[in-house]
């Protein structure tokens, strides 16, 4: 919707919000998302329409879900379109991410299947699942067909990597219908917690999502705001860790990078102009970071003893020598799941203030962190 024309067309019907999707008369919901870019919803009739507008990195495909209630006749439509039929009441999940969309939701209770439940964290859903009411499917991409069918969701909600959909394929060969999730292809931290609107279609939860979302944004606002009015010296921040032969770590326009500018923080990369991550030469990196003031994200090490043993080279910097290194993994679940990977893409307002309190600790009367704290 960036052509001139497009958006000449668009500020004409502006005012209601909403403009015509000509190829097949759905009237857009502009203002439906405001920072997701990953997908749309659009109305005709009594049929919501829901594109996800990239189902996975460098896709120029557009998957379409047409949400029609039980009341309502399927009108005749092309082979690409899938049909859900809302609410939905139960469903089956494939990443963590999704949990926490549930829960605020109030909608843990449709969850009857996920692949390798040990990594959940929520506190509600375990209750669940050591109640028998959530079943282990097995492995992520091996994930027991034959068992998910028997539960007999009305949806799976899935994500992938590339365009390889087989395994989501022989799901839906057994009459269950596979919705993507792309919330990780989202550049912008609110843009992936906006995503709970997506979930909440399925649910015919709109208003509350909104409600949801909405409390938020506000809150993330805030906190950047009270930044944003600072006029001291920015502190110095490195992030990642060395895999293999490489050093990895968020490229400069990368969601972790975003959020360590909107804390306040000099990232040491934030001239870079990718989304992805970085592959460097530890001592590219060295050279750049060694005087950094924090190093935050390091990965899985839960000490200083432990990064400095995995490598001595790390022990070189400044941030390792003065202590200041932090980790995200404060909050592990009862079964060792991660926290942080689990509830952060829906609270990027929580992160943002934990580093806000790293970072400018005056700011805050009581600095208490939440996802992160510092390694001894």
């Amino acid at each position: 919707m960036r052509l001139y024309s497009l958006f000449v067309f668009a500020l004409i019907v502006a005012s209601c919000g909403s403009k015509k999707n000509h190829s097949n008369n759905f009237l857009i919901d502009s203002t439906y998302t405001k920072y997701a870019k990953g997908f749309r919803v659009s109305y005709k009739e009594n049929i919501t329409q829901v594109e996800v507008m990239k189902p996975y990195q460098g896709s120029e495909e557009v998957l379409t879900y047409w949400l029609i209630d039980a009341a309502t006749e399927i009108p005749a439509h092309d082979s690409h379109i899938k049909i859900i039929r809302t609410p939905i009441k139960s469903i089956v999940c494939t990443s963590t991410t999704h949990i926490p969309l549930l829960d605020y939701l109030n909608e843990s209770a449709a969850l009857v299947g996920f692949p390798t439940t040990d990594y959940i964290s929520s506190e509600k859903m375990r209750m669940r699942i050591d109640s028998g009411y959530v079943i282990d499917l097995g492995v992520d991409k091996g994930l027991n067909i034959e068992k998910l069918a028997a539960l007999s969701p009305d949806v799976v909600m899935a994500y992938t990597m590339t365009g390889d959909y087989g395994q989501f394929k022989s799901i839906e060969d057994l009459g269950t219908p596979v919705v993507i999730n792309a919330e990780y292809l989202e550049e912008h931290p609110l843009g992936r917690a906006e995503w709970i609107k997506y979930m909440a279609l399925f649910f015919d939860k709109k208003i509350m999502a909104d409600s949801v979302f909405f409390a938020i944004e506000q809150n993330y606002l805030q906190i950047k705001h009270k930044v944003d009015s600072l006029t001291n010296p920015k502190p110095t921040v490195m992030s990642g860790i060395v895999y293999g032969d490489a050093w990895f770590m968020p490229a400069g326009q990368n969601y972790a990078a975003k959020l360590l500018r909107d804390a306040g923080f000099n990232y040491l990369w934030s001239d870079d102009s990718t989304a992805g991550y970085l592959q460097l030469p530890f001592e590219l990196v060295y050279d750049k970071a060694n005087m950094a003031e924090y190093w935050i994200g390091v990965g899985s090490f839960k000490s200083l003893g432990e990064i400095g043993t995995s490598d001595n080279r790390y022990t070189k910097f400044n941030a390792y020598q003065s202590g200041k290194v932090y980790t995200y993994n404060a909050r592990i679940g009862a079964t060792g799941g991660s926290e942080f990977l689990e509830l952060g893409y829906l609270r990027p307002d929580i992160i943002l203030q934990d580093l806000v309190m790293i970072a400018h600790p005056h700011l805050f009367t009581e600095p208490s962190l939440y996802f992160h704290k510092q390694l001894n």
